[in-house]
């Protein structure tokens, strides 16, 4: 399938969480991991979390640096990349700040399941793309994304989306800082939820680089047999 080049980059505590069992964020790295996650964002095509952690922590998915924000613009692009929420039921806020912070295309991805006048507010707000099954398809999703000119794609979760990705085989490589802290907690959320896999259809990583910053690690991994 023609898809865009597709990397997932998220920080985790030591145990595996993104959030506590609250659901909310807390600063699991430093400013260094923070500057690296802003650069990532600045050279990709496009950041996509799923709804899940639009409704939690409402991120506006901007590129932070006047610096790098300046360089797009250099280049021809606007300060921000594209812009998608994952959202099969069309649940998007219409003031979520990722509607008024900065410039840039705004994506909504629904499924045919979604309430027509939540789409419909949400196509005042942003180009809404929708994929006929009653949640969407993100194999279908991509391959459009790809048709827009799309070649990077950095995924910044949460829990549901990053195994919607792995587990439709879509991601070529995985970021993760982990950091010093213990979360704890079974309904936490971890790096992926949803299923799980089988014994026999465990994913396979290969590890890319290992390097120790400020109180973590960061670690980068090939997803193997992804187009490698």
């Amino acid at each position: 399938m023609d898809r865009p080049f597709i990397f997932i980059n998220s920080a985790i505590s030591a145990d595996g969480k993104l959030s506590t069992k609250e659901r909310k964020q807390i600063r699991i790295s430093g400013q260094f991991d923070f500057e690296r996650m802003d650069d990532l964002r600045s050279q990709a095509d496009a950041v996509m979390v799923g709804i899940g952690t639009i409704l939690s922590d409402d991120p506006s998915l901007t590129v932070k640096s006047p610096e790098r924000k300046a360089a797009r613009k250099a280049a021809g692009k606007s300060e921000n990349p594209t812009r998608i929420i994952v959202d099969s039921s069309a649940r998007t806020p219409v003031n979520a700040d990722i509607f008024t912070k900065g410039d840039g295309i705004r994506i909504i991805a629904v499924s045919n399941a979604a309430p027509t006048e939540n789409v419909e507010k949400l196509e005042k707000m942003a180009l809404v793309i929708k994929t006929e099954t009653n949640k969407v398809d993100l194999s279908e999703l991509v391959g459009k994304l790809k048709k827009m000119g799309i070649n990077i794609l950095m995924v910044e979760g949460g829990a549901t989306l990053n195994w919607g990705m792995l587990s439709a085989g879509l991601v070529d490589e995985i970021y993760t800082f982990v950091g010093n802290l213990i979360i704890g907690g079974a309904t936490s959320p971890t790096f992926t939820d949803g299923e799980g896999f089988s014994e026999a259809e465990v994913l396979e990583l290969e590890l890319l680089s290992m390097e120790k910053i400020e109180r973590g690690v960061l670690l980068k991994w090939n997803v193997k047999g992804n187009r490698k």
